[in-house]
């Protein structure tokens, strides 16, 4: 259980980061940005895989960057459930999904060194 909250907080200052990060992602408060963080994660876990399955011959075509078009279009469909969190086009939500892969990676190299 402890997992689960350590890595919620951890996506949601990733969230927060790529706010700050990228011009055209609005958070309106932390709140939102901790909803946000549980929404994107429950479509990673349900919807992300069922995409990145449906799309293998694109990804294997683009030597995997449609990877980054999945992890974009889970961050605006995330982003259309979460109220208080707004995405202002596709180049964003690209872009803030390399942020939040990024700060996500860091915060957990920074803190789980093994």
């Amino acid at each position: 259980m402890h997992g689960i909250l350590f890595k919620w907080i951890l996506l949601t200052l990733s969230v927060l980061a790529a706010s700050y990060a990228v011009k055209g992602i609005y958070v309106k408060d932390f709140w939102a940005a901790l909803i946000a963080a549980a929404v994107l994660g429950i479509l990673n876990t349900l919807v992300r895989p069922v995409l990145v399955i449906l799309t293998i011959p694109i990804t294997i075509i683009t030597l995997g960057l449609f990877l980054l078009v999945i992890n974009a279009a889970v961050l605006k469909l995330a982003a259309g459930f979460t109220r208080g969190f707004r995405i202002d086009g596709f180049m964003p939500a690209v872009w803030a999904s390399i942020i939040i892969s990024l700060v996500n990676w860091a915060l957990h190299k920074l803190i789980w060194p093994v």
